[in-house]
């Protein structure tokens, strides 16, 4: 297994191209946190049991520290390292964008899955209703990213870092937003896209490794 001398504040990040990994990404960039990225490709090595058990992707490790599940990586980043928040002090403002979160876990992302789905495992039927409802939602729900400059925010958050790596991957969905009828949403995807960090998050940090030598 690939190890490295490591600081108290930088991570390593055991990752693929997944939207979860992308997610990861994003999000260690948005909090200016500094990490090594192991690549791990189609086949798992198996070392990675030894940190997770499930040896899915991502996991994040640190000084004694070893995370494998999104929302709890995200949950100790954003106790861990306050200096970038992507949540709001006031309790209850922070409930409403972890329920915001919740729904575009549930909804949104949970039918992206489905598309993004490896090809071995790829359900025809289940896609097909999964690509029209998810773009029949994105599309009736385009007029909400007119309202702020982001998602349901005047302020960039967590809920932003969810869905800039989905919508970036609506190509590879087969979904194409109409201009006529999501200008709004066009609109703050460009805005997401265009962003230093989300930039940073499709290209590797100066040290890289592969799969297990």
């Amino acid at each position: 297994m690939p190890t490295f001398v490591t600081s108290p504040n930088q991570y390593t990040l055991y990752a693929d191209d997944g939207y979860d990994s992308h997610v990861v990404r994003f999000l260690l960039h948005e909090k200016h946190l500094p990490y090594h990225l192991i690549h791990i490709k189609d086949d798992r090595p198996e070392y990675l049991a030894e940190l997770n058990p499930y040896r899915s992707l991502p996991i994040l490790t640190g000084r004694e520290l070893v995370l494998y599940e999104l929302n709890v990586i995200f949950e100790y980043l954003e106790d861990r390292h306050k200096a970038y928040s992507l949540l709001p002090s006031d309790p209850q403002q922070k409930a409403v964008v972890r329920q915001l979160a919740w729904r575009l876990q549930h909804d949104w992302l949970s039918l992206a899955k489905v598309l993004l789905t490896h090809p071995d495992s790829f359900d025809e039927i289940s896609a097909k209703h999964a690509k029209k409802t998810l773009s029949d939602s994105l599309i009736t729900l385009s007029p909400l990213f007119a309202r702020h400059e982001f998602f349901m925010s005047a302020s960039f958050g967590w809920c932003d870092v969810l869905l800039a790596p989905l919508l970036w991957r609506l190509p590879d969905m087969g979904i194409v937003l109409p201009m006529s009828l999501c200008r709004p949403l066009i609109a703050y995807q460009k805005r997401q896209f265009e962003r230093p960090t989300f930039q940073l998050s499709l290209t590797p940090p100066t040290q890289e490794y592969d799969d297990e030598p």
